[in-house]
């Protein structure tokens, strides 16, 4: 019961800080960085939700960047206050290969793996992706990692925006 409890909880407690964003949406551009870290994209009005998530999905598999998991908080949130909600969903993609190279160098990485992007529906009805956006270069000056390495980081990053754009685009 406890555990069942902590699991609402964080559900619930996920699905509002997951949320807040989204009402600042409404009033802004298609393409913004709202802060510092942040990646965020408008969904295009002619792309349904599920477009979008089906369009992220097959761009994912082509750059072999693994879906691991698929949160439907809003589904959750449904199912607990017997209200709708607005969608929330979060995807997390993973290249294993990598994750596994920078935990070996330090277990500290472990708190950006997987990998994920935000689907926000705002009070108005737009469709958000979002991602925390990493400067690579300085993760990588700061922890020395090798330039390869680096490289490499950088295209999962490159492949992580790739993915927003086409669920915005809905892009095959």
């Amino acid at each position: 019961m406890r555990t069942t409890l902590f699991s609402v909880l964080g559900v619930v407690l996920g699905a509002l800080l997951l949320a807040a964003p989204a009402s600042e949406a409404a009033t802004s551009s298609a393409k913004q960085t709202p802060q510092p870290g942040v990646y965020k994209l408008a969904i295009d009005r002619s792309v349904s939700l599920e477009e979008a998530a089906e369009s992220m999905r097959l761009r994912a598999n082509a750059l072999n960047l693994k879906l691991v998991a698929e949160l439907p908080l809003s589904k959750q949130v449904e199912a607990v206050t017997n209200t709708p909600q607005r969608t929330i969903t979060i995807f997390q993609f993973c290249d294993a290969v990598i994750a596994k190279e920078l935990i070996d160098l330090s277990m500290d990485f472990a708190v950006y793996m997987p990998c994920r992007i935000a689907m926000i529906e705002d009070a108005q009805g737009q469709g958000w992706l979002i991602m925390t956006d990493i400067n690579v270069d300085l993760v990588a000056k700061e922890k020395k990692l090798q330039k390869e390495l680096t490289a490499r980081i950088k295209a999962v990053r490159d492949g992580l925006i790739g993915i927003m754009q086409a669920g915005a685009k809905g892009e095959l």
